[in-house]
């Protein structure tokens, strides 16, 4: 399968951090969600995939081709909606796009007129009188009239009230129809990802604890209930973090069918949700 993005043992380090040669690969036509707590190491990743910070090592290709090498021609090919957009509050929608499209050869102004009218957004509006859904929408309308091929997002949806996550999600789901493009998702809102992400990455202090289609996660990752008993020297292999309470354990597991096949009476097992993850893994072995 041809990937739009490959990344290959990114390293970054920091004082007090280190992104600890991360690498996944994302292929045309795919959704892809990088999910992770604060600090985890999704804002480094993505500065990085764009060429705005100066990584240790490491490898990242778009389109095949170097990031640093033609930095200019894949950020031409590329969109990237910020969680808060910045454009020049004082200037109308449409002035904001004069400025911006002679930036873009490939930049389409029948396009940008579709997308205004199918999100819509006033042309003659202020850019200070918008919401930030309707931010969120100007942006990506400008990313998709270029022909924008890889759409970077960090944080759309968070902060946004359902009906604009709801909608946004909508668009996003239906710009894949178009196999050639492809869209890094990064987000808090895990439910959002688990209704649209094709493919999952995982990242948390600065690892990469996985990176797996959505149907991989979930058919390998649960959770499950029972009595301390369980936390046994011969049971530790299987769990992977785990919640004590007075009534017993809860715990994350990353192999499902095993914990089935295993534990047959008195032991609840679920499967677990994104969100269940992020928590056992960041928690695990902690006391409630």
């Amino acid at each position: 399968m041809e990937n739009i993005l490959e990344i290959k043992s990114l390293r970054k380090e920091y004082d007090g951090f280190i992104l600890k040669d991360i690498s996944f690969a994302l292929p045309y036509g795919y959704i892809m969600g990088l999910i992770g707590p604060n600090g985890a190491g999704k804002t480094t990743t993505i500065k990085s995939i764009m060429n705005l910070l100066r990584r240790n090592s490491g490898e990242i290709k778009i389109f095949g081709k170097d990031n640093r090498e033609h930095e200019l021609e894949i950020k031409s090919r590329i969109g990237f909606v910020y969680d808060t957009p910045t454009f020049y509050e004082q200037l109308s929608l449409k002035q904001m796009k004069t400025i911006i499209a002679p930036f873009y050869k490939s930049w389409d102004e029948g396009i940008f007129q579709r997308c205004m009218k199918d999100f819509e957004l006033p042309l003659k509006a202020k850019v200070r009188t918008l919401s930030r859904g309707m931010h969120m929408k100007f942006a990506l309308a400008l990313a998709l009239s270029h022909h924008a091929e890889l759409i970077i997002m960090d944080e759309p949806t968070s902060g946004l009230d359902p009906v604009f996550r709801r909608e946004l999600l909508d668009i996003l789901s239906a710009l894949i129809q178009d196999e050639r493009k492809s869209i890094l998702f990064s987000t808090h809102v895990t439910s959002d990802l688990e209704r649209i992400a094709d493919y999952i990455t995982f990242i948390h202090k600065g690892e990469l604890i996985f990176s797996l289609t959505r149907d991989e996660v979930f058919e390998n990752y649960g959770v499950v209930k029972g009595g301390k008993d369980l936390l046994t020297e011969e049971n530790g292999g299987l769990f992977a973090g785990v919640r004590q309470h007075r009534y017993g354990i809860e715990a994350l597991t990353s192999n499902l069918p095993e914990a089935r096949k295993k534990f047959k009476t008195g032991v609840v097992i679920e499967k677990a949700t994104l969100e269940d993850i992020m928590f056992y893994t960041g928690k695990g072995g902690g006391n409630v």
